[in-house]
């Protein structure tokens, strides 16, 4: 398998497991509905350890612009192969945001509140005040960015195979889990650029009935705080070294 195609199906992989636990939580008769925000942060971080192991051994598993940048700034890759890992990150992120649709579509269907059903591809803040809502998504992406390039088997730091096989990801999927619970209740902790913008913009182009706006006066927030983010903890730890 390619580089290009690991993040690419890592990333949907990803997204489908994550957005699915939203639309199990807060769309109208499923099976989960309103079973609430531990179950949601615990299945993304599941979903990050099924995405890093089926990418790990082929590209890094970065599955996230901001890893990637991370990686360019700390020059372990260079600028084609960031930009090559960005686009089948961001492709990976729209093919997993449409599988979740066609999978939950009767229940879109049963579900009037639009926010409710946006909520399934992208995050919003509780409450709107873009200064504190751009230093959450900084803040959240700073904690991922940094504490990933120190784990010893630094496998998201670099484009060598997961030591241990699978259980090498373990370390991520605990750190993802951490953020949720714990930095998550402000904007929903997107820390990835493509996981909210490509499902943004699957969801503004499905033919969801009753369905919100695009939100630009927003939808910028979650892919510029995480790219600070990603910078200054790359730069810290250039500093440090």
């Amino acid at each position: 398998m390619t580089p290009f195609i690991a993040e690419l199906i890592g990333t949907a992989a990803m997204i489908l497991l994550g957005g699915g636990v939203v639309a199990n939580v807060v769309l109208n008769q499923t099976k989960g509905n309103n079973s609430g925000w531990i179950v949601i942060t615990t299945a993304w971080a599941v979903a990050v350890f099924v995405g890093v192991s089926i990418a790990g051994p082929y590209s890094g598993a970065h599955l996230n612009c901001a890893v990637t940048l991370a990686n360019y700034i700390l020059n372990r890759i260079d600028l084609p192969t960031a930009l090559s890992y960005m686009t089948a990150q961001f492709g990976g992120a729209m093919i997993g945001a449409f599988l979740v649709w066609i999978m939950y579509k009767d229940h879109f269907d049963k579900t009037e509140d639009p926010d409710a059903k946006q909520a399934v591809f992208c995050t919003a803040p509780a409450i709107k005040n873009l200064p504190i809502n751009l230093a959450s998504e900084i803040i959240g992406t700073f904690v991922l960015i940094f504490t990933i390039l120190h784990f010893k088997d630094a496998s998201l730091s670099d484009q060598s195979p997961i030591g241990l096989g699978s259980i090498g990801a373990l370390p991520v999927t605990l750190l993802v889990w951490g953020i949720g619970l714990s930095l998550g209740g402000t904007t929903g902790y997107a820390i990835n650029p493509a996981r909210d913008l490509g499902p943004r913009i699957i969801h503004a182009l499905l033919p969801l009935k009753n369905k919100a706006k695009f939100n630009s006066s927003y939808a910028w927030v979650p892919v510029i705080g995480p790219l600070l983010g990603a910078s200054l903890a790359a730069l810290l730890f250039l500093f440090m070294k």
